[in-house]
């Protein structure tokens, strides 16, 4: 199985993009992992919000296969303590997946169209953080469910 991750927008803090790849090329030992900027939309200033969603949603799309599993990174979605995430991934490996593809939407969440593609939704917390931290954290958290998974000492139980 392959895992994509896509977010919208670039971030400019150099510790948070060296955080993300020093946990993405870790993940590279236990599948193959791959994560995709895709660029801030142009003008968003003067869309609206229902638009701005809507052109990064076809952004999102475009970059979809339709036998993509596609889990959308959303306030409202389920949360998992990370055994629980571990053992969602050893699901989505077991059910012969191909491409697992996680995404980290706007600053306004997915389109009406995101969500009716989606497969499920999962949230990081009950708080709200940066679109660029969450990008470490779940990079990590996808790290650390592999490190589970194989019984590795990174997770203490």
């Amino acid at each position: 199985m392959k895992i994509t991750l896509l977010a919208i927008g670039k971030t400019d803090d150099k510790n948070l993009q060296t955080l993300t790849a020093a946990y993405s090329k870790r993940l590279k030992h236990y599948l193959s992992f791959s994560f995709e900027i895709i660029p801030d939309i142009k003008n968003s200033k003067n869309l609206s919000e229902k638009l701005q969603k809507q052109a990064e949603g076809q952004e999102i799309l475009k970059r979809l296969q339709p036998s993509d599993n596609l889990i959308l990174l959303d306030e409202n979605g389920k949360q998992f303590s990370s055994v629980g995430f571990s053992q969602f991934l050893q699901k989505k490996m077991n059910s012969g997946l191909k491409n697992l593809v996680f995404v980290i939407g706007g600053p306004y969440g997915f389109s009406d169209e995101i969500y009716e593609r989606s497969n499920g939704k999962i949230s990081l917390s009950k708080m709200t953080f940066s679109h660029q931290m969450v990008r470490v954290f779940f990079v990590e958290q996808l790290y650390r469910g592999f490190t589970i998974l194989r019984n590795e000492p990174y997770h203490h139980r």
